[in-house]
């Protein structure tokens, strides 16, 4: 019979379980390693002004994910205040409303910034060309003047922009520049003598990120669409293009910032401090979303993402449980009893879980060495085994408190049904078997146990598990391919050395 499906099943686990996982890590920034840092800015937004005792409305401009930074989680303080998230055409807005309100106001908005590299920016759709752009005498002039000698130092629209500033910096500054610069604010101004040259550009507002700074302002960036649509950022003021690495656009539609109605000396102020938070938590919002190549358990409640967190680390240990009795030819009681004996040990601790262990099986047996006397039918004795292994549970926790031994107390996460078969089984070996063959898969579960918790406990692993579930597909494709072995365990080679001493 072909092995080739077999194989292509293998081979399609394997891919689909790494490509899920990289996808996660590099789309989604979910780190490989536990304990990964990442760096968080925490913006503070303080909305003052004088409210006039009429109804009041406020709007303020809000920062979206962009190139560099994305948005994590959000928070506003206002008192009295009604507050909703508004957007529209890509531009998001927080909208305070209240019936009435006399005196001084303060308003707060804060929002953490994940430091994504990654992120991109939003489309940003170029702004329609003013039809009709006037100009006063001798404005006119000047204008026409300084447009002129910008057109003919470029080539295209960003080049244009870019001679255009300088024209209006440093030494490069004519006087047709410096009359403009009497009647205009320099953005404004160099935005008009761009849309009067046909280039889309529009002013956007941008905070300079700075660890610890308090009562900051935003500053004014321009943004110009070259010939192909796509924007490119300058500095009004140094002609420098591109965005900054520490430059945070506020408000990137060329709106308003700030609009009160029902008040007067508005103004916003900004403090800004950066932080490093562990990346799990920093990026867990994003990850609450599924989709179909983003599964995972961050949507469910925290009760039940601790315990799929368990529940995930279970094939890791059948894993090991089939490496040693395929590969290495290890005995246990039971298939995969030392995986729930090692899902005990976790939570119990190794020394505590295996003293307690000992102690529960060793006084089963006894007792039930003296079940076997009774002839009891097979359900009836199992069920004695049952609450007989309660009952011992029961003595070593009541015993355990009194002395002040509260780490006994774990002793009650071990599964009572698979102790109490484990007893019967042991037990009927003991008496077909021997002792011995008793000591040899007994030692061997609890061995096999020792290293399924030693590699479910692991930190890396519980986070691997945790965080990517494609590694289940691989683990799947390994366990394929390890029950495809019929070679000799290793435990097996024992038999063959003579041979290689002759």
């Amino acid at each position: 019979m072909s092995r080739l499906p077999f194989y292509l099943l293998v081979g399609f686990l394997l891919i689909a379980g790494i490509a899920l996982s990289v996808h996660r890590h590099v789309a989604f920034e979910v780190p490989w390693m536990p304990g990964e840092q990442r760096q968080v800015w925490e913006v503070e937004a303080q909305v003052n002004f004088t409210a006039l005792g009429d109804p009041v409305m406020v709007d303020l401009a809000l920062p979206s994910t962009q190139k560099g930074y994305r948005v994590l989680t959000e928070n506003t303080a206002s008192s009295g205040y009604g507050l909703a998230f508004l957007e529209d055409n890509g531009s998001r807005q927080a909208q305070w409303s209240i019936r009435d309100a006399t005196g001084p106001q303060q308003l707060y908005y804060s929002v953490q910034l994940l430091v994504a590299p990654q992120a991109v920016d939003r489309t940003a759709e170029p702004p329609a060309l003013p039809r009709d752009i006037a100009w006063e005498r001798p404005f006119d002039t000047a204008a026409s003047q300084v447009i002129e000698r910008a057109q003919q130092r470029s080539a295209d629209a960003v080049t244009f922009a870019r001679e255009l500033i300088r024209d209006f910096t440093g030494d490069r500054q004519g006087e047709n520049a410096r009359l403009l610069l009497t009647q205009f604010e320099r953005t404004p101004l160099l935005v008009r003598l761009l849309n009067e040259a046909g280039v889309r550009a529009r002013e956007v507002s941008g905070l300079a990120l700075d660890d610890g700074r308090r009562r900051q302002s935003l500053q004014s960036w321009l943004q110009v669409f070259s010939d192909d649509g796509s924007a490119v950022l300058f500095n009004p003021v140094t002609g420098e293009q591109g965005k900054p690495d520490n430059l945070l656009l506020w408000e990137d539609r060329g709106g308003a910032v700030l609009e009160v109605q029902g008040g007067t000396n508005s103004r916003v102020s900004f403090s800004m401090i950066q932080h490093n938070q562990p990346a799990s938590t920093a990026v867990r919002n994003q990850l609450a979303d599924d989709t179909l190549i983003n599964f995972s358990i961050h949507s469910l409640p925290l009760e039940e993402q601790a315990l799929f967190q368990t529940i995930l680390l279970i094939p890791i240990g059948a894993l090991v449980v089939v490496f040693l009795r395929v590969i290495v030819g290890l005995k246990t009681s039971g298939t995969f009893m030392p995986v729930l004996i090692a899902l005990a040990l976790i939570q119990t601790t190794l020394l505590t879980g295996l003293i307690g262990f000992l102690l529960v099986v060793t006084v089963g047996l006894i007792i039930r060495s003296y079940l076997s006397h009774l002839n009891l039918l097979l359900v009836a004795r199992v069920s004695a085994v049952i609450i007989t292994v309660i009952a011992i549970i029961s003595v070593f926790s009541v015993m355990s408190y009194r002395f002040g031994l509260n780490a006994g107390l774990t002793i009650t996460f071990f599964p009572m049904i698979i102790l109490a078969w484990t007893i019967e089984r042991m037990s009927i070996l003991w008496e077909e078997e021997g002792p011995k063959e008793v000591l040899i898969q007994g030692g061997g579960s609890l061995l096999t146990a020792v290293l399924a918790y030693l590699a479910m406990n692991n930190p890396w692993v519980r986070h691997i598990t945790f965080n990517f579930l494609g590694v289940q597909l691989i683990l799947m494709a390994l366990i394929l391919l390890l029950g495809n072995y019929t070679g000799y365990r290793l435990l097996e080679l024992k038999r063959f050395k003579p041979v290689t001493e002759d």
